[in-house]
């Protein structure tokens, strides 16, 4: 993808294949920002995944510790539908789901793409849930002795404990925001509204494809999954100590 990126129209399907691009052709990057609004619909990816993202961060950690660390009538068999609803795939709701952002009004605006993601995703849930199970049960009794409330529990020792987790899942679902191309096709009709991944689109036609303009938008599409990865990932190698309590 860089190599095509930074090559001539001439060179894109040569063969043997051009590796080191011969002049270096910069051209591309300059179309790939010109040709289409790249910047409005970097924005409007942008505003679609952090809010999305920290919409799971508030919602999927704390359904994930009731589930992992409180005891309600009913938890288990809630829990036995929240892995079942892993298993529908998006396309067997995708009608109904839109009916429903239709009757809202809502249609049209980023709403249906972020608010789903305050109400929880099943895998993340999973996720946190199995997470919790594995914190031991010392430090939230040490903290009912002390007079800390359920809440404050969840919030001021468990939470902090997984932080890995709710790393993880933050990446997690920021890629899959960023990278959703048909939930911005079915939800988004306006051109000022447009992501990244449908304004990529737009470099193809049905008799031609700029590829070298392609291959340059898509490279700056990545750049930015790729240079969360690389922060994220220093938390990823700290690793958790869940021997919180000595003796």
């Amino acid at each position: 993808m860089v190599s095509t990126s930074l090559k001539a129209a001439d060179q894109l399907f040569v063969h043997p294949p051009v590796w080191i691009p011969n002049p270096v052709n910069w051209e591309n990057y300059v179309h790939a920002v010109t040709e289409i609004a790249f910047f409005t619909q970097f924005k409007n990816s942008l505003i679609i995944a952090t809010i999305s993202t920290v919409g799971v961060i508030i919602s999927c950690p704390l359904v994930g510790y009731t589930f992992a660390r409180l005891k309600w009538k009913g938890r288990d068999t809630l829990f036995l539908i929240t892995l079942a609803v892993m298993m529908i795939p998006f396309p067997v709701t995708m009608v109904p789901l839109f009916i429903v952002w239709s009757k809202l009004g809502l249609v049209g605006t980023f709403m249906p793409l972020i608010i789903p993601a305050f109400f929880g995703v099943p895998f993340y849930i999973f996720l946190m849930r199995q997470f919790f199970k594995q914190l031991p049960r010392d430090l939230e009794d040490a903290a009912r002795i002390d007079g800390c409330s359920e809440f404050g529990i969840y919030l001021r020792i468990m939470l902090p404990l997984c932080q890995p987790a709710v790393l993880t899942i933050a990446l997690f679902q920021f890629m899959a925001s960023w990278n959703d191309f048909l939930g911005p096709l079915i939800y988004l009709n306006d051109e000022t509204k447009y992501t990244l991944q449908l304004g990529l689109q737009q470099f193809r036609t049905a008799q031609d494809t700029a590829w070298g303009p392609l291959m340059a938008a898509s490279v700056l599409v990545a750049l930015p999954i790729i240079f969360l990865y690389f922060i994220v990932q220093k938390r990823f190698i700290q690793g958790i100590t869940f021997g919180g309590v000595k003796g």
